[in-house]
C-alpha cells in the first residue's frame, strides 16, 4: 500500500500512509484508537476505497472494489467485532457462502462434509467446539475461535487479524500463536493488529506504527521494545505511569473501610453447585481474575439482573436488594459495563449524546418531556471531561473508535453516581492511551466512594489497578489476595486450582 489517503466528512482518516507485508512475514500494525488502523484494514478488505494511493499484490497494481474482490485476491480479515449469524450453527458460519455441495443437478448441501471440514479447521486451533452447536450458545471467546477457523478455511494468502486474542485466555492465545506461526510457515502474509504490546513483541517480525492517520515509524524485531512502541504511538510515556502503580497501595493507609457491595452465597445457572460470597468495600477496587469459563461474567450478570440467581443475596450498604432486571439494579445504584461493548454496551442506532444520557433521562425531563438543551449540556460536559474523540456529541456512536465508545459507556454511569459498578473487561481492545484514561476513571469512581469490581483477563492490569483480587475457577472463588500477595504467579496458581 503506497501513499494511501482516505477522507471522511470532517476528518482525514489516512494521510499518505505506506504499508507492506511480505510472503511468510508477520507485520504488526499498531497505534491508538482512531490512529487509522481499522481504515487501512477496511481498504485492504474492500469495505472502503482509498481517495488516493496505490495497492499492489505480488507486485501488480490492483483495485479492491469490494469484499468479493478481496477474497478473490486471497485476502481474509478477522474483525475485532465478530460478524456471526447467531441462528446458524458453527459449521454454517465457517462456510457461509461457500457451503460444500453434492454432485448432481440439484446441488444439495453436503452437511456431512461441511461438518467434517469445520471440525478439521476447529481442531487446527485446538477449539473443542461441536460443529452443530448454534453460535448463539457460544461464549465470546468461542465465537472468536470460530471466526479464526472461518478465515483459516479460506487458505488466505494475506490474513489480517484485528485484536484476535482480545477475548481469549492465555492458553487459547498461546494455541492461536502456534496456529499463526504454522500459517506463516506456509507462506501466508499476516497483518497482526493488537493493543497488547507484549504480543506484538513476541510474534511480529516488524511493527508499523500509525498516529493520527499518518506513519509514525516502524521497528524491526530487534528494536521492538514496549517503551519505543508507546512513544511512537502516543508521543508520551504511559508505561512508566502504569508500571509505577505496581506494588503501590492506592488506598490511604489506615482508612476505615465499610462494606458497600456484598455478594452472599450466590449460585448461578452456569455453576449451580457453587456458592460465591464476596465483599467489596466503599472506595475499593476488587479485581476478579480467572481463566475463560471460570464464571466471572456469569456472576456479574447475576448480580446485575441479566440472568436470575438460583440462590443467594446481593446487599448494598447492608441492605438486601431485590434485583430481577437490570433496571432494578440501576435504580438501586448498581451499574454494569458489559464485556460485549458493541452488542450490549452501546446502542448502535443512537448518537453519542443519547448513549451518554440514556439511563438518566428522568433527570432531564419535566412532565415527561426531555429538555434537550439540558441533556446536551450534560452530555457535552461528560464527553469533554473524558476526552471522548468525536466530531460532536451528535455523531453516531458507531463512528467512534472502540476506546472512545468504551469511554462513552463509562461516562453514562459516571453521570448516575453509582454506589457499586461492575466492569467486565473494560479495556479489552483499546489502546494504551485510552486504557490509561479508563484506569483513571476507575480510580475516580473508587475515590468518590463507589465499590468497583474489575473483571479482567489482563493480569498486569489486575495487579496494577486492584486493591484486592478474588480468583475464580469453575464457578467458585479459590482465593482472595491482598495487594501485597498479588502477583501474576499467585493469581495463576489459584486460577488453575
Amino acid at each position: 500500500m503506497r501513499a494511501i489517503t482516505k477522507r471522511f466528512p470532517g476528518v482525514v482518516a489516512l494521510d499518505h500512509v505506506d504499508f507492506e507485508v511480505a510472503r511468510g512475514e508477520i507485520v504488526a500494525l499498531v497505534g491508538e484508537n482512531g490512529a487509522g488502523k481499522s481504515t487501512v484494514m477496511k481498504i485492504l478488505a474492500g469495505v472502503h476505497q482509498p481517495d488516493a494511493g496505490e495497492i499492489r499484490v505480488d507486485g501488480e497494481p490492483v483495485t479492491i472494489d469490494g469484499p468479493g474482490r478481496a477474497a478473490h485476491l486471497g485476502i481474509a480479515v478477522i474483525y475485532q467485532e465478530r460478524a456471526m449469524v447467531d441462528t446458524l450453527d458453527v459449521a454454517g458460519n465457517i462456510f457461509l457462502g461457500r457451503e460444500p455441495r453434492r454432485a448432481g443437478p440439484l446441488r444439495l448441501l453436503d452437511r456431512s462434509r461441511m461438518e467434517q471440514l469445520a471440525a478439521r479447521h476447529l481442531s487446527r486451533i485446538g477449539a473443542a467446539i461441536v460443529p452443530r452447536m448454534l453460535v448463539s450458545r457460544l461464549s465470546t471467546a468461542q465465537q472468536q475461535l470460530v471466526a479464526i477457523a472461518r478465515a483459516l478455511s479460506i487458505d488466505a494468502r494475506i490474513l489480517v487479524l484485528d485484536e484476535p486474542t482480545a477475548s481469549l485466555g492465555s492458553d487459547d492465545a498461546e494455541r492461536l500463536f502456534g496456529v499463526i506461526n504454522d500459517v506463516r510457515a506456509r507462506g501466508t502474509a499476516i497483518v497482526y493488529i493488537s493493543h497488547r504490546l507484549a504480543e506484538v513483541e513476541a510474534i511480529a517480525d516488524r511493527a508499523v506504527v500509525l498516529r493520527d492517520g499518518r506513519n509514525a515509524g516502524a521497528l524491526a524485531r530487534g528494536d521492538m521494545r514496549r517503551d519505543r512502541l508507546v512513544h511512537l504511538m502516543v508521543g508520551r510515556a504511559l508505561e512508566s505511569e502504569y508500571a509505577s502503580r505496581l506494588g503501590a497501595s492506592p488506598a490511604p493507609a489506615g482508612q476505615p473501610r465499610a462494606p458497600r457491595l456484598q455478594i452472599d452465597r450466590v449460585r448461578t445457572a452456569r455453576y449451580p453447585g457453587s456458592e460465591i460470597s464476596l465483599t467489596v468495600y466503599r472506595g475499593e477496587v476488587l479485581g476478579i481474575a480467572g481463566l475463560i469459563g471460570a464464571g466471572r461474567t456469569e456472576l456479574a450478570e447475576a448480580v446485575y439482573g441479566i440472568t436470575p440467581r438460583l440462590s443467594g443475596r446481593v446487599l448494598l450498604d447492608g441492605v438486601p436488594l431485590t434485583i430481577a432486571t437490570p433496571n432494578d439494579a440501576i435504580r438501586q445504584g448498581i451499574c454494569l459495563v458489559p464485556e460485549d461493548r458493541r452488542g450490549r454496551g452501546i446502542v448502535g442506532g443512537m448518537n453519542v449524546r443519547e448513549n451518554i444520557t440514556l439511563p438518566n433521562l428522568p433527570a432531564f425531563a419535566r412532565a415527561g418531556l426531555v429538555n434537550r438543551h439540558a441533556e446536551a449540556t450534560a452530555a457535552q460536559e461528560i464527553a469533554t471531561n473524558l476526552t471522548v474523540k468525536a466530531p460532536s456529541i451528535e455523531a453516531p456512536i458507531g463512528t467512534l473508535s472502540g476506546g472512545n465508545q468504551q469511554k462513552v459507556v463509562l461516562g453514562r454511569w459516571l453521570a448516575c453516581g453509582p454506589r457499586a459498578i461492575v466492569l467486565d473487561e473494560p479495556t479489552q481492545g483499546v489502546d494504551v492511551g485510552a486504557k490509561a484514561e479508563i484506569h483513571r476513571l476507575i480510580r475516580r469512581l473508587a475515590d468518590e466512594g463507589a465499590a468497583v469490581v474489575l473483571i479482567s483477563s489482563d493480569l498486569e492490569e489486575i495487579v496494577a489497578e486492584c486493591d484486592r483480587v478474588a480468583v475464580m475457577h469453575d464457578g467458585r472463588v479459590t482465593g482472595v489476595l491482598d495487594r501485597a500477595q498479588c502477583t501474576p504467579q499467585s493469581i495463576m496458581q489459584l486460577a488453575v486450582a
